[in-house]
C-alpha cells in the first residue's frame, strides 16, 4: 500500500460489486463504506472488456480529486477521504435506481435521439437527463427492450414514460408506461427529483470551471445519487474518468477513446493524464478589498456582499488626509492576497478609487455615492489619465456582481453559484 495513505480498519462484508468497483462494509462500522477500484474497463453494457494494469488506481484518484472539490464547493458528495490507492472511504447509502446525466454540448445518445442536430451543438443551458439504472433487461419482473432506458418524468405526474436512449425521439413511443408506485422506494420519492437537479447541475458548473482553468472541455457528465442513515441525499458512487467526457484540443481525454477502439496503451496514458490533471482543482484563495474613507456605516454595500463577506477585508484609510498610509497599507493588502478585486466605496472621496487603480495591477471599481444629489461628482472617477484603467459602477449591487463576476473566472465555486443564477433564465434554442 502506498505510505501516503493508510487504511485503519479491516475490509469488513462485500455489499455489492459492479463491473469497475466493490462496496465493502469498512470493518465493524455500519455507517460507513469502502469503495474499491477495479482495474476492469467496459463499454457496450459490459459486450467489450479489458483489464488494464492500474486504472483501478487512476479511478480512484480522479474520484477522490474531484469530490474533494466537489466537498469544498458545496456539494453535498458520498466520501470522506481516500484510504488506499484504490479506494476511499464513504457514508453508506442507499442508492436510488437512476442515473442523471448533464450535457453542455450533444454528443453520444443525445446525436442518436437528435438526428438534426451536429456533433457539439452547445447548449446555454443544462441539458438534464434521467435514466433507470436496470440490469438484464428487466425492471421488477417488467421485460425492458433496453437496460437504462431514459425517463421522462414531471414532478407529482402519475406515469413514467421510458424510451430506448439510443432511438430518435422524433417519433418514437414510449415503449413503458410505469406508475410511480412501479418505480419509487419511498411514497415521497419524486420530492427528490427537483433537488438531484439541483445538485448535480452544481456539480456539473463547479467541474466545469475546473476543467475550463485546466484548459479542457467538460461536455457531458454522468452522476448517482443515495441516501445516507440520516436520510441526506448525496452525490454518491464515483465521478471518474468513465463518468465524462472531456475535450481537449476537440480531442477526447476520456473513456470515448475506449469506445472508439483505442489502444489500451493510450487509455491508460489518458486516464493518468486526468488523474494528474485533476489534482490541480481546487477553490483559490481569493479576497474582496471594500476600501473606504472612513467607519461610517455602508448598509447597501454590506447587503450587496451577501455571501461575499467571508472573503471580504474591510480597510478604512482616507486617500486624501493619509495619502502615505493609505499606499503602504493598500501595497501589503494585495501582497498578502494578489486574487483580489478592490471596490471603492469612498463617500465623496471619489478621487480615490482611481488612485488606486493607478497603483496597482488587480481590478478597481469605484462606486461613486450620492450621485444623485451630486451628479457632477461622477466625472472624478470616469475622466481619469491614461494608465487608470478604474472601473466605475453606479449601483453598490452591480459593483459587488462584477466583483463576482472577474473573481468567478478562476474560482469554480463562485462560477457555479453565478452560472446557475444565469442558466434558471437561459433558454435552448434549436433549429430544425
Amino acid at each position: 500500500m502506498d505510505d501516503t495513505y493508510r487504511r485503519n480498519y479491516p475490509l469488513g462484508a462485500l455489499l455489492n460489486e459492479g463491473k469497475t468497483k466493490k462496496i465493502y462494509l469498512a470493518g465493524d462500522a455500519t455507517d460507513q463504506v469502502a469503495v474499491v477500484a477495479k482495474d476492469d474497463i467496459t463499454a457496450g453494457d459490459g459486450a467489450k472488456h479489458d483489464i488494464i494494469q492500474g486504472k483501478g488506481r487512476l479511478a480512484t484518484t480522479t474520484t477522490t480529486n474531484v469530490f474533494r472539490l466537489l466537498k469544498d464547493c458545496g456539494v453535498p458528495v458520498a466520501f470522506i477521504e481516500q484510504d488506499s490507492p484504490t479506494s476511499f472511504l464513504a457514508p453508506r447509502c442507499e442508492m436510488l435506481p437512476y442515473e442523471v446525466v448533464l450535457r453542455r454540448e450533444a454528443h453520444g445518445s443525445y446525436l442518436k435521439r437528435n438526428t438534426h442536430l451536429p456533433r457539439g451543438h452547445l447548449f446555454p443551458r443544462l441539458v438534464v437527463e434521467f435514466y433507470l439504472k436496470t440490469k438484464d433487461r428487466n425492471w421488477k419482473g417488467k421485460p425492458l427492450v433496453c437496460d437504462d432506458p431514459m425517463m421522462l418524468y414531471e414532478d407529482g405526474s402519475e406515469e413514467i414514460r421510458l424510451f430506448n436512449p439510443a432511438k430518435p425521439m422524433a417519433g418514437q413511443e414510449p415503449f413503458l408506461v410505469l406508475s410511480p408506485a412501479e418505480v419509487f422506494g419511498h411514497d415521497d420519492e419524486w420530492k427528490s427529483f427537483a433537488q438531484m437537479r439541483r445538485v448535480a447541475g452544481h456539480a456539473f458548473l463547479v467541474l466545469e470551471k475546473a476543467w475550463q482553468l485546466q484548459g479542457g472541455k467538460l461536455v457531458d457528465l454522468k452522476v448517482e445519487f443515495g441516501r445516507d442513515g440520516l436520510g441526506n441525499l448525496l452525490l454518491a458512487d464515483v465521478v471518474d474518468n468513465d463518468s465524462w467526457r472531456v475535450l481537449e484540443n476537440d480531442r477526447h481525454i476520456d473513456k470515448q477513446v475506449y469506445r472508439d477502439g483505442g489502444s489500451l496503451d493510450d487509455v491508460v496514458a489518458k486516464y493518468g493524464h486526468v488523474a494528474d490533471v485533476t489534482s490541480q482543482f481546487r477553490v483559490p484563495a481569493q479576497r474582496i478589498i471594500l476600501w473606504r474613507d472612513t467607519e461610517a456605516e455602508n448598509t447597501a454595500i454590506e447587503e450587496a456582499l451577501g455571501d461575499l463577506k467571508s472573503m471580504t477585508t474591510v480597510m478604512t484609510c482616507s486617500a486624501h488626509k493619509e495619502p502615505v498610509a493609505m499606499a503602504e497599507t493598500f501595497h501589503r493588502l494585495v501582497q498578502d492576497a494578489p486574487d483580489s478585486v478592490v471596490i471603492a466605496f469612498v463617500g465623496r472621496a471619489n478621487a480615490a478609487g482611481p488612485a488606486l487603480s493607478a497603483m496597482t495591477t488587480v481590478p478597481v471599481i469605484t462606486v461613486p455615492a450620492e450621485i444623485e444629489a451630486f451628479p457632477e461628482d461622477i466625472w472624478s472617477s470616469l475622466r481619469v489619465p491614461g494608465g487608470v484603467p478604474v472601473m466605475t459602477v453606479l449601483e453598490p449591487e452591480n459593483a459587488v456582481r462584477a466583483a463576482r463576476q472577474i473573481l468567478s473566472a478562476r474560482n469554480p465555486r463562485l462560477y457555479a453559484d453565478l452560472r446557475a443564477e444565469i442558466e434558471s433564465r437561459a433558454i435552448n434554442t434549436v433549429r430544425v
